[in-house]
């Protein structure tokens, strides 16, 4: 099997098992939506804007870390227990910490009750702990074990989300009896906090079901590939920080300059970029261990720039594809109260393609143990959205937040790709993949400004610019098939 073909294997079966979890709960928006007012679904976003940070804290890059040393470390049962306990340890002194502190940390984290607080250390530190048995799963190439549990544990996020925000206040509101422990459950505590306690439920299932995988190992720590793996995963942890940053910063100061309602509004529509997301997760989940892997086969510079190439492509599809549909998407998956932001989604969903070329393009400091250029590209990303949000918010209000992303990831894509040219040079074809970005641009502008739900203009845009890529493209995919 040809090394793109392979490529392409790893990432559809990595990326259903991931990207499948990743849309199911997405289709909890629309509950969510239906069952929070505004105010109360900032309150659900202010939650896991915390839990995406503090959990890049608690596991500071050693997933990046373990996929750069698992092909190359002999003694396999060392780097996955020395990368487990440092995490595992990494968990155990933040939960010390967080109820040693619990008031200082209920006011810092601007949560409503003590409960919140309680399942938010009890989800981090489960996600924490499970961390490295996903990660062996994946470099062990054992995709199907990998999607099993993840289908497994948003299955019961699923079940409890509906059961608490949805059929139970149906029930009542039609005034039907309902189980008295039920009911006693649900009238413990404000609906808002079921969605967490379903996350928790659902991260120990999970970890339980990893087990097996950790108990099959020579447990030991070797303090001197640790210090080898924390020197290159801690500038991606820094990067991490201030990724949250970019992708989270925004709802925060838009909830405090403006209102809750409006955090609310902006966090729902933006949801909508989950699409794009989805598609870079795929990409990067199957990318990372093959990048690593094909690093010492002789074509594969020439190799990743196609991989480039085919990243964009099918971006910029996804992209128009989601613009030229927004209209539906919105009715579908969110609640009409929630529709005023909407005119967000395809700057973010353009700033999201960016971040997936620079993920791309991420590969160069990966391979030379540069990482210190992700925290720096990332930093940059972090100071441009913290500028343009607190200066341009009062002006225009939460699409400054938009805006503040592109102008975000964009810099870290244009920074990257100059910069790595002069470290490890990748025969990439800026042309080709310059004009799909660029027609992509314009047909979404056109589509979205001029032709909403005029779907026959629309679609034929989007129809002209597949078979262009088509044409473009023929003589290379038919060149992949025959291999």
């Amino acid at each position: 099997m040809s090394a793109l073909k392979r490529f392409l294997k790893d990432t559809i079966i990595y990326g259903i098992a991931a990207v499948l979890p990743r849309v199911i709960n997405f289709l909890l928006v629309r509950i969510h939506t239906d069952a929070l007012p505004t105010s109360e679904y900032a309150e659900n976003t202010n939650f896991y804007i915390w839990i995406a940070l503090l959990l890049v804290l608690l596991t500071f890059g050693m997933e990046t870390a373990f996929f750069r040393f698992y092909k190359s470390e002999e003694k396999k049962d060392s780097l996955i227990s020395t990368a487990f306990i440092s995490v595992f340890v990494s968990a155990l002194i933040f939960t010390i910490i967080g109820f040693s502190f619990f008031d200082f940390f209920s006011k810092i984290f601007d949560l409503n009750n003590p409960i919140q607080l309680k399942l938010l250390i009890g989800i981090l530190a489960l996600d924490t702990i499970a961390v490295i048995p996903f990660a062996y799963l994946r470099a062990s190439n054992r995709p199907v074990k990998y999607a099993i549990i993840k289908l497994i544990n948003v299955g019961v996020i699923v079940i409890i989300n509906l059961l608490f925000l949805k059929f139970i206040p149906e029930f009542i509101a039609k005034g039907k009896d309902i189980p008295t422990l039920l009911n006693s459950i649900y009238n413990s505590t404000a609906i808002v906090n079921f969605i967490f306690i379903a996350n928790l439920i659902g991260s120990a299932v999970c970890l339980l079901l990893l087990l097996p995988y950790l108990l099959k190992f020579k447990w030991s720590f070797n303090t001197i590939l640790f210090k080898k793996m924390l020197s290159y995963s801690w500038p991606i942890a820094v990067a991490g920080v201030a990724y949250v940053i970019n992708e989270n910063l925004d709802k925060i100061l838009i909830g405090r300059m403006i209102d809750k309602n409006a955090m609310g509004v902006y966090a729902a529509c933006y949801k909508l970029a989950i699409f794009m997301n989805l598609y870079i997760m795929a990409f990067r989940l199957g990318a990372e261990p093959f990048f690593f892997n094909h690093s010492d086969k002789k074509d594969a510079k020439e190799t990743y720039a196609k991989i480039l190439n085919y990243f964009i492509i099918v971006g910029a599809l996804v992209f128009v594809g989601i613009v030229v549909f927004i209209d539906l998407l919105k009715q579908w998956f969110i609640n009409s109260e929630y529709w005023e932001a909407i005119v967000i989604v395809p700057i973010i969903l353009l700033a999201n393609l960016f971040l997936g070329v620079y993920h791309n393009l991420a590969i160069w400091y990966k391979l030379t143990d540069k990482t210190r250029f992700a925290m720096l590209f990332s930093i940059i990303g972090a100071l441009i959205t913290i500028i343009v949000n607190v200066v341009m918010i009062p002006k225009i209000g939460f699409i400054a937040s938009a805006w503040a992303t592109l102008l975000a990831y964009g810099s870290m894509m244009l920074l990257s790709y100059f910069i790595g040219k002069k470290h490890y040079p990748v025969p990439y074809n800026l042309t080709k993949a310059g004009s799909y970005l660029l027609a992509s641009i314009v047909i979404s502008f056109v589509s979205f400004n001029y032709f909403r739900e005029n779907y026959v203009v629309s679609i034929g845009l989007v129809i002209i610019f597949g078979l262009i890529i088509i044409w473009n493209e023929k003589r290379d995919m038919i060149a992949i098939l025959k291999k």
